[in-house]
């Protein structure tokens, strides 16, 4: 008797959804399963064991090399576990229903949690959870507008003024080269395109639609509920760390979303505001296209919104950048 003991293992067993475990002993896979379906009431006919963390399958043998303890998920005929990782996609699944639930016992969680990851980790998810984006007016949630002046009413209206901000502050960049120009014939010339891309800005409210999520959806970089999602630094294709933020969920959301960057792939001060200059000295202001440098300077034509660290300040070096620029500056006839 004792020595049949010693060749059973003992397992902690759950059922699928379940996080309930049971210890089990068992000499082998088959008695394992028999024991479980009884227990955890799952159909014995198709019913299979994976390991919980990975989800690979168990056969007998590999039941064998296990170790005790290994916790285990016992499923029936037609379900599949992919590891943990699915815990994680039914935590994220009943977000919805169970918020309040979620929020009270990450701040349990929180509470003990001694390592700085999983601190990090449980910190993420209850701004996240926290989230408040279906609110837009200052009545509905101040607590985002904390800091904000009284004149913003809406969410929207702030991320508009937010946008504006940016842009106003390229064409000040812009508008600051002038004096630089030591040819006044030049300087003159700069600063007629100048004005003519002030006018074009006010037309198009300084492009303010970018940041609004309430703009149609050719006009903004955002979804209707407000996620901003990185377009990734100038030479990538995409983030590859899939960065994004709803600044209109709350108000660290929004402070966050500050940090992030429209940023000039082909770069301002160092090409296209140079190159604007230098073909206004061979050519006059009316056989400038000015336009095609208001598209650099001012619409996604070359901006790409991205996450802080994937705003590289280094020199872009794109190839072609100042020959095309000049090939296009001058008026076609």
């Amino acid at each position: 008797m004792l020595r049949l003991l010693r060749k059973n293992k003992l397992v902690k067993l759950r059922r699928l959804g379940e996080n309930t475990k049971y210890g089990i002993a068992a000499s082998g896979l088959k008695e394992l399963i028999k024991k479980g379906c009884d227990i955890l009431q799952v159909p014995a006919k198709g019913a299979h064991v994976c390991l919980y963390e990975d989800g690979t399958v168990v056969s007998e043998d590999y039941f064998k090399t296990l170790p005790n303890n290994t916790e285990l998920v016992l499923l029936a005929k037609d379900q599949t576990w992919n590891g943990f990782v699915c815990d994680v996609s039914l935590l994220l699944g009943s977000a919805e229903q169970h918020t309040d639930l979620l929020i009270s016992t990450a701040k349990s969680l929180l509470t003990d949690e001694q390592s700085p990851k999983r601190r990090k980790i449980l910190q993420d998810l209850l701004c996240n959870l926290n989230d408040s984006s279906e609110s837009e007016t200052r009545e509905e949630d101040e607590n985002w507008f904390h800091g904000i002046d009284t004149r913003f009413k809406t969410k929207s209206a702030y991320m508009k003024y937010s946008c504006e901000s940016r842009i106003r502050g390229y064409l000040k960049e812009v508008d600051g080269y002038a004096p630089s120009i030591q040819n006044s014939k030049v300087r003159a010339g700069y600063k007629k395109i100048v004005e003519n891309m002030l006018k074009k800005l006010k037309a198009a409210r300084y492009n303010s639609s970018y940041f609004d999520r309430k703009d149609k959806e050719a006009n903004r970089l955002c979804s209707p509920e407000g996620w901003f999602s990185c377009q990734g630094a100038f030479d990538t294709d995409c983030c590859q760390s899939l960065h994004s933020v709803n600044p209109y969920g709350s108000r660290e959301s929004r402070i966050l979303f500050s940090t992030w960057n429209l940023d000039h792939m082909i770069e301002k001060k160092r090409t296209i505001i140079p190159a604007l200059a230098k073909a206004l000295q061979n050519h006059g202001s009316n056989n400038i296209n000015w336009e095609y440098f208001y598209r650099l300077l001012f619409t996604r034509e070359n901006l790409r919104l991205v996450h802080i660290t994937c705003h590289k300040k280094s020199v872009h070096n794109l190839q072609c950048d100042s020959r095309k620029i000049y090939r296009k500056a001058k008026k076609q006839s």
